[in-house]
């Protein structure tokens, strides 16, 4: 008899929960998903390399959330200004990777 077993001899009313979907799977809430895909593009700005990510048409709330998101996901900084997400390091691969999961359709430009 495993713990499950006693478990329902314990609580037989109980239901169990359905498995909860994992983060890299998850669209997060309210975060909104275009037809366009979205250039990843990767330059040198003073020397230092930079992943940019342009033509997202979300609302100012939806790139902090996506902003915050990739943060995260790649331990890194970065920020948003003039409609762009900006990562430092070149990251595209890892990026693409993350956003593809969310549902999002991604165009690597440049090398």
């Amino acid at each position: 008899m495993d713990l499950s077993d006693q478990l329902k001899n314990l609580f037989p009313d109980h239901v169990p929960e359905e498995e909860h979907e994992t983060a890299d799977d998850a669209k997060p809430e309210g975060l909104w998903l275009q037809e366009a895909p979205i250039r990843c593009v990767f330059e040198k700005r003073k020397g230092k390399p930079v992943t940019i990510l342009e033509g997202y048409t979300g609302a100012d709330s939806d790139f902090k959330t996506l902003t915050r998101i990739l943060k995260q996901e790649l331990h890194v900084g970065g920020g948003y200004k003039d409609e762009r997400i900006i990562i430092q390091g070149d990251y595209r691969d890892r990026i693409m990777e993350v956003l593809k999961g969310m549902g999002f359709k991604i165009k690597r430009v440049g090398g």
